[in-house]
């Protein structure tokens, strides 16, 4: 890794580290280990040679490489990473949070390509399946070779999972599912979906390849946001499965719900990755544009603005990185997370409107990132919980009353 590595921190060098050291106003870089950044760099390459080059045009299509990613994103390891055993690389929740960051720099979508294959599928079958679902997918899944989906979300339950209409009843031995799931990532290409139904015994999950007969994925389209990624409907129409295919820990509605914490995390340090990218272009922008004889930069309402975005920015990299240094000690807890998600998704999308006000009307154009990023972060403050689920969780662990319903 080591010459590879090296040429990475020099590009880095020549690319961005003035504006790194602009951006870091706490010199959180010093609180990472020699191990962390060395992972971040070699990420951060791998971006900038093969996300930024063609991000803009994928997003205009509406079209990602995603199994071409997925196999390259395997070589390095980034895919379960943060999961032991099988194939996967066994990293720190820190560094798999430091990949995250330089992933969703590129664009949420191909986060969300690895963080849904890792955090939600993989993490599932991991956590709660049986040593022959483990041998079967991980190493695969590991690679990129096989995908993975989640498939929790309904057409009419989103927030509220505890309402899903998919059912799965014994015959036999067998299960028989039937439903529907909506907003599936990875869903159009996957090969295997772990699916949430509800039995007689309560909320119950499934490893359910997607060539079994009654499975169909149909990809949704016409999205405006999350564009380079593979969003689809997942339909189970009599779906027979064997005995072997539930997930055999996965007890209860806890079970999807502890994966959708395993994901916010790299949610939490996702989101600033896109900001990131937004400050850095804004900077940029803003040092080299002239107006009124004189660089944006030198204007003090273009001063207050990037001053309030990179405290923000700041502010959300420690409470990452407290919430990784929480995960790799076993003692991070959901709330916790929900504060990272709630706080990061939303001032990273504040500071992507705000980086397109200094840019004025580039600021929409598909030459500068900046509204792509700030639609993408769109969803992402939609998906893995909305604002509104955070907040009422964050207002549980304060009263100690609940009010979801």
């Amino acid at each position: 890794m080591t010459e590879r590595t090296e040429r990475s921190e020099g590009r880095e060098d020549m690319r961005g580290r003035h504006r790194m050291t602009a951006l870091d106003l706490l010199d959180i870089d010093a609180s990472l280990g020699e191990e962390e950044r060395e992972i971040r760099a070699v990420v951060r390459r791998l971006v900038d040679d093969r996300v930024r080059p063609h991000v803009a045009g994928w997003y205009e299509d509406g079209q990602v490489p995603a199994r071409e990613l997925a196999r390259e994103f395997g070589k390095l390891g980034l895919l379960g990473m943060h999961l032991t055993g099988y194939g996967c690389a066994g990293a720190s929740a820190v560094a798999y949070g430091l990949a995250c960051l330089e992933l969703e720099a590129g664009d949420s979508g191909v986060r969300s390509l690895v963080s849904v294959q890792g955090s939600l599928a993989m993490y599932a079958i991991w956590r709660y399946g049986s040593e022959e679902q483990k041998q079967r997918w991980l190493p695969a899944m590991a690679t990129g070779e096989a995908i993975g989906c989640f498939g929790l979300t309904e057409p009419d339950h989103g927030s509220d999972p505890a309402s899903m209409a998919t059912r799965a009843r014994r015959d036999g031995d067998d299960w028989i599912l039937d439903g529907a799931k909506m907003w599936i990532t990875n869903a159009p290409i996957a090969d295997v979906a772990v699916i949430w139904a509800r039995t007689d015994d309560g909320v119950r999950g499934f490893a359910v390849p997607m060539d079994t007969p009654g499975v169909t994925a149909r990809e949704i389209r016409r999205k405006m946001s999350l564009r380079a990624s593979l969003t689809g409907e997942v339909v189970l129409d009599g779906v027979r499965l064997p005995a072997d295919a539930r997930l055999p820990e996965a007890v209860g509605l806890k079970a999807p719900l502890s994966c959708l914490t395993e994901a916010r995390h790299g949610i939490v340090w996702g989101a600033l990755g896109a900001a990131r990218d937004c400050l850095e272009t804004t900077l940029e922008y803003a040092t080299t544009r002239t107006q009124f004889g004189r660089p944006l930069a030198g204007f003090q309402l273009t001063q207050a603005k990037l001053a309030d975005m990179a405290v923000e920015w700041n502010k959300g990299l420690l409470l990452a990185l407290h919430l990784g240094r929480l995960a790799d000690a076993g003692s991070l807890r959901p709330a916790q997370v929900s504060v990272g998600k709630l706080n990061n998704v939303r001032e990273a999308l504040a500071i992507a409107r705000q980086c397109r006000t200094i840019l004025g009307a580039n600021g929409v154009s598909g030459e500068y990132p900046i509204m792509r990023h700030a639609n993408n972060l769109e969803s992402v403050l939609t998906y893995e919980g909305t604002s509104e689920i955070h907040q009422l969780v964050i207002g549980q662990t304060l009263t100690g009353v609940s009010a979801f319903a």
